[in-house]
């Protein structure tokens, strides 16, 4: 089965949204408005991505930027729990699997 985490309103997501239903792409959506991240989720998607998968151009990360780049691994995960805003999205996983992470990544698989 195929998870896509993301929000809801963001536009990034309502398009991928829209590109995995246009292809007939099941999927379950996870909010992480209601649904925040799990500490396993994020090191599942750094392991992927190279590096936790921040969106360093937004407004919530750039609120969080400083104690952020001061803590350590542990305390950027729960960061990012907190403020799930400030991560990448959408990621798109299939199976428990990474398949890809942001808006381009995503596309392309379906282009």
């Amino acid at each position: 089965m195929n998870k896509l985490y993301g929000i809801p309103n963001c536009d990034s997501v309502k398009k991928v949204r829209n590109l995995l239903e246009d292809h007939q792409v099941d999927y379950e959506f996870i909010n992480f408005k209601k649904e925040p991240p799990k500490k396993q989720d994020i090191k599942r998607w750094k392991a992927f991505h190279g590096e936790l998968p921040v969106n360093k151009r937004g407004t919530t990360f750039r609120k969080i930027k400083e104690e952020f780049e001061e803590g350590s691994l542990d305390e950027q995960t729960e960061l990012l729990i907190e403020n799930s805003s400030a991560l990448i999205r959408p990621i798109l996983e299939a199976d428990g699997k990474v398949t890809a992470i942001g808006f381009k990544a995503i596309q392309e698989l379906y282009s």
